[in-house]
């Protein structure tokens, strides 16, 4: 490890480098996992996408799909979203008898409309006594497993909470923080504010703080922890179509950068969207089940090649392993990695509102928030 950059600590877990892969819906499944813990080679932490609390108490089908790990995945981190105490309670407690993970991550950072109008994800830190309670819940019925957060800003630029959050959650006894730099109202739109992860490092001393934002490659790691201070980096949308990114991350932040970056052929890249696409079939039970789940990584896979928007189309619907190999074969596979394929890839819009539950802003403090079990969403994967 360079002396500048230390291993993270999540409890007992010692994550070297300091790299984590951001729980994304319907992205960070296990077989997206796997592609990333392999060229990796098995370092870094990685995420599940988001669980819901009410469907994997109620053991919902789905949900229990989603908590399964593969065997050579250490640690098993699993990331909760809940809005009631009692059931984020219970949630973890399953987890912990069951031992069904080895590291407990809660959501409060998605935006998504569906989310922040039950007072969840991004919108639930406003509510500080909620706040409190959940993880107080968390942490006291994970069975000695470390539980963790990730937030955003806050709700928009006139109600920021990442600093109120960032102290109740080391007075609750949360091992480590995440921090997009960008409130809920900016979505993904925008700069995220690294500024922000500076603040909280600073108002937080006692825990990890990771940086979370416009980390679209190695150097933008690199450039993230140098300026803030922040004791690792959480990457989401910079590795969609990109794999291989935890390659260049693990050499830069472990120690063995040599300056040279990850830059595949057409041919490379389509290989691995051929393995990608196999395993979601084996993970589905079924390959043309895994191959359309496989459709919405193409445009991420391809972006700067020249492949042509029609290409691009048949790739979409592609049936099968054999077709998609088949169309992709039929390219230049030649081809190397152009200079369009770097940069922002997924979301990038903003909102110009955050859609919130009737009166959320008019408390901060309010112990009575209207929010009861009920408003759990039913179902996982965001």
């Amino acid at each position: 490890m360079s002396p500048s950059i230390q291993p993270l600590h999540i409890g007992e877990h010692a994550v070297q480098p300091p790299v984590v892969l951001a729980p994304m819906a319907g992205i960070t499944n296990a077989p997206f996992r796997t592609l990333c813990r392999e060229f990796s080679g098995g370092r870094g932490l990685f995420v599940s996408e988001m669980i819901t609390t009410r469907a994997l108490v109620e053991r919902n089908e789905k949900t229990m799909q989603l908590v399964h790990f593969d065997a050579s995945e250490k640690p098993r981190s699993i990331q909760l979203y809940g809005v009631d105490p009692v059931t984020v309670g219970k949630a973890v407690r399953m987890i912990a008898d069951e031992d069904l993970a080895d590291h407990i991550d809660l959501n409060f950072g998605c935006p998504v409309p569906k989310v922040t109008r039950k007072g969840g994800g991004s919108a639930l830190p406003y509510k500080r006594p909620l706040l409190r309670a959940i993880l107080h819940e968390a942490v006291h019925n994970a069975g000695g497993r470390p539980v963790t957060m990730k937030m955003r800003k806050g709700i928009d630029d006139d109600h920021l909470t990442f600093l109120d959050a960032g102290r109740i959650a080391v007075q609750e006894g949360v091992t480590a923080i995440a921090l997009h730099g960008r409130t809920a109202a900016q979505h993904y739109g925008g700069t995220a504010d690294w500024e922000a992860v500076a603040r909280l490092k600073d108002a937080v001393p006692e825990i990890p703080v990771l940086g979370n934002g416009d980390i679209w490659s190695a150097d933008d790691a690199l450039r993230m922890m140098r300026r803030t201070g922040c004791d690792g980096v959480v990457v989401g949308r910079g590795c969609l179509g990109r794999p291989w990114l935890f390659a260049d991350l693990v050499a830069a932040l472990g120690g063995e950068d040599t300056g040279v970056r990850a830059r595949p052929t057409l041919g490379e890249v389509a290989d691995v969207m051929v393995r990608h696409a196999g395993l979601l079939g084996e993970w589905l039970g079924d390959e043309a089940r895994g191959v359309i789940d496989f459709r919405k990584h193409v445009a991420w896979y391809t972006k700067g090649f020249s492949v042509g928007s029609e290409m691009r189309k048949q790739l979409a619907v592609a049936a099968s392993l054999a077709e998609l190999r088949s169309l992709l074969d039929g390219l230049d596979l030649s081809q190397e990695w152009p200079e369009g394929a770097d940069g922002p890839r997924g979301r990038t819009h903003s909102r110009n509102k955050v859609v919130l539950p009737d009166g959320w802003l008019d408390d901060p403090y309010a112990c009575d928030t209207g929010v009861g079990a009920d408003a759990e969403l039913a179902t996982s994967g965001g």
